[in-house]
C-alpha cells in the first residue's frame, strides 16, 4: 500500500476495483467520462433526472457529492466479481 493511499485512509483494494470498473465502462471516453452514453445512462438510472445532460463540472460535482454511495456501489461490484470468479 502506498503512502498516499494510507494517508487518505483509502482501502487499496477498493481503489483498484474502482479503477478497474472505470477502465471497463469508460472505453472510448476515458478522458471525458461525462460524454459517454453508457456512463450517462448508468448515472441517470442510479441518480435520476439530476444526472441528465452532464457536463464536466456537473459530473465531478455529482461524483464528489455522492462519493459514499458510489463507494458502496463499487463494493457491490467487487463482491459480484468475486462471486463470479469463485463459481468458475
Amino acid at each position: 500500500m502506498t503512502l498516499a493511499v494510507i494517508r487518505l485512509g483509502i482501502d487499496a483494494d477498493l481503489m483498484v476495483n474502482a479503477l478497474r470498473y472505470y477502465w471497463i465502462i469508460a472505453k472510448g471516453y476515458r478522458l471525458r467520462p461525462w460524454a459517454s452514453p453508457y456512463i450517462q445512462w448508468r448515472l441517470e438510472t442510479f441518480f435520476g433526472h439530476e444526472a441528465a445532460d452532464l457536463d464536466a463540472g456537473k459530473f465531478f460535482h455529482l461524483m464528489w457529492r455522492e462519493r459514499a454511495r458510489m463507494e458502496r456501489f463499487l463494493e457491490w461490484v467487487a463482491q459480484r466479481r468475486a462471486e463470479r470468479r469463485s463459481a468458475n
